[in-house]
């Protein structure tokens, strides 16, 4: 089982930028997604943004697009989110989550992914 563990979470005024990453331990499937999740206070955990791990057409929440950009770095197995142009909104927990492609089944933004991070905090003050 592919395990998770996100780091680089912090606290930024509004118009900041930071970077998390996700290392990725274990075998990674060849048909296999890595994306970021984010759970505000009082909020729903809330797709932010993935893509398949082998390559492909990133997919973002229309409120993080043109200010997020998810990357990774495959030799590695780390999986990255620069945050640019943060609002106070963006305050959350991001978590990272890994599935199959089988399992994802087109539905990038359903929170039903297999694998989980523990999470990282982000909180952007105004």
């Amino acid at each position: 089982q592919v395990q998770l563990a996100e780091s680089g979470g912090g606290s930024v005024q509004a118009g900041g930028s930071l970077r998390l990453a996700c290392a990725a331990s274990g075998i990674i499937p060849s048909a296999y997604a890595l994306g970021w999740f984010r759970q505000g206070p009082g909020q729903e955990r809330m797709f932010v943004a993935a893509f398949p791990w082998s390559g492909g057409t990133p997919n973002y929440a229309d409120s993080v697009k043109g200010r997020f950009t998810i990357s990774r770095d495959y030799a590695k197995n780390i999986l990255y989110l620069q945050m640019n142009n943060l609002k106070p909104e963006d305050t959350a927990v991001y978590y990272c989550a890994g599935d199959t492609l089988a399992g994802i089944d087109g539905r990038y933004d359903d929170a039903s992914w297999a694998n989980w991070g523990k999470g990282t905090p982000v909180t952007v003050s105004s």
